[in-house]
């Protein structure tokens, strides 16, 4: 069991309050596989919800490796009870789509909305997606889409959306999604990389922080980790961008 809880404290404070008339949605995303990416928007997601006036929800993004509601459910001691499933989508949108569709057992397509359900957990204050892979043959593709319905669909049912990204080496949702999110969490693994030397970027480019922070990024490096290449790229075409380190010990993904 990994419990985040005083480092997700001190992630919430720096990012701030969610703002009181709208919810705003918070991706996160890792350059690589195995940074830690779904233990740290779970944990994150546990404590949003304490804190929050309304609902949270736990969009899991990776939706050919779901593993966030399997997750939830084996920790009924920190996050209560699962519910029953609901519906994931409050008005038939989706942030993916199906190709070729998917048809029902009477030959009709089925709304790519309908193959996401969500389970409330704590007392009903957080709400975590699944997507059902199963009902995917194959043949068939899934990918996100780049359009904003569902993320604006949601704002008014939630307090804060916390979305779980796959990697960038394994699929370019968190890009797609970029426009369309309040801010992006990068999550970086000091295990995997190291502290920076002398010579890299992240030590060595101040004037190029400076100049990020004045567009609207704004790297949040808690452990002084070094920021792998691959991660820059993702990085700028956020809004805004927190960069985390070290805090999940047994990542996922």
């Amino acid at each position: 069991m990994v419990d985040l809880t005083s480092e997700m404290a001190g992630l919430w404070a720096a990012l701030g309050p969610a703002p009181a008339h709208r919810a705003r949605v918070i991706q996160f995303a890792s350059a690589a596989t195995g940074e830690g990416v779904s233990t740290v928007a779970r944990e994150f997601a546990r404590l949003a919800a304490v804190r929050a006036r309304k609902p949270v929800w736990l969009i899991d993004g990776d939706l050919a490796q779901q593993g966030q509601l399997e997750a939830v459910s084996a920790e009924p001691d920190r996050f209560g009870q699962v519910g029953k499933a609901a519906q994931g989508s409050p008005d038939g949108s989706s942030f993916y789509a199906v190709t070729p569709r998917v048809t029902g057992r009477d030959g009709k397509p089925v709304p790519d909305s309908r193959l996401l359900t969500a389970r409330s957990c704590l007392g009903g204050r957080l709400w975590v997606t699944h997507f059902h892979m199963e009902a995917l043959r194959s043949g068939h593709r899934v990918e996100a889409v780049g359009e904003p319905r569902y993320w604006e669909a949601l704002r008014p049912h939630a307090d804060t959306i916390v979305i779980d990204a796959p990697a960038a080496d394994r699929n370019d949702m968190a890009i797609i999604l970029a426009p369309f999110v309040d801010m992006t969490v990068l999550v970086i693994s000091r295990r995997k990389h190291g502290r920076p030397c002398a010579g890299h970027p992240a030590r060595r480019d101040r004037g190029r922080r400076r100049q990020d922070r004045r567009r609207g990024h704004e790297p949040l490096d808690l452990q002084g980790a070094g920021v792998p290449a691959a991660a820059d790229g993702l990085k700028l075409l956020a809004k805004r961008t927190f960069l985390v380190s070290d805090f999940a010990h047994s990542a996922r993904k």
